[in-house]
């Protein structure tokens, strides 16, 4: 009978106590995020632009437009906001990604390299639209804003790709 009571007693705390957010992500970190991935983006699409894949090839090739549209974007955003933030450095999941995708041949490459856009952009897209909502940087917000349907219309291309 105590253990029912101390269980309903948890669960309706549990039920009753509001969720601890988590603390906004600061203009700095959401450069240092955004420009990490826009720098993976433009060295992946770099390895890919020579694919036999035509839908593989052109792919990349709009990758290093917009990443590099995306990049410009976000550093014009910083500088009007007053941030000054240090280069892009790749984590180091992005850096292994990008040596397996180096390693990798042929169709094998062609598909890791769909199966890494696919998370990739599902993390930025996950970025983008969160800095977007909660951002405190005025400039960066709206920009997050302006990229993320881009972000979005790269993970429609990739959901239509055969592989």
């Amino acid at each position: 009978m105590t253990l029912r009571l101390l269980i309903g007693a948890a669960t309706l705390a549990a039920l009753t106590t509001p969720a601890i957010a988590a603390p906004a992500m600061t203009g700095k970190q959401f450069i240092a995020k955004a420009g990490a991935s826009d720098l993976w983006e433009r060295k992946e699409a770099a390895i890919m632009t020579t694919s036999t894949n035509g839908d593989v090839a052109a792919f990349a090739k709009q990758m290093t437009v917009d990443h590099t549209k995306s990049t410009d974007m976000v550093k014009a955003a910083a500088k009007a906001d007053g941030i000054k933030a240090a280069p892009p450095m790749m984590s180091a999941k992005q850096k292994s990604d990008l040596a397996a995708l180096a390693a990798s041949k042929g169709a094998a490459r062609d598909s890791l390299y769909v199966t890494q856009q696919k998370a990739a952009h599902a993390d930025a897209l996950t970025l983008m639209q969160g800095y977007s909502n909660d951002g405190r940087a005025k400039h960066l917000k709206e920009t997050a804003g302006k990229i993320a349907p881009v972000v979005q219309s790269h993970i429609d291309m990739l959901n239509k790709m055969a592989m």
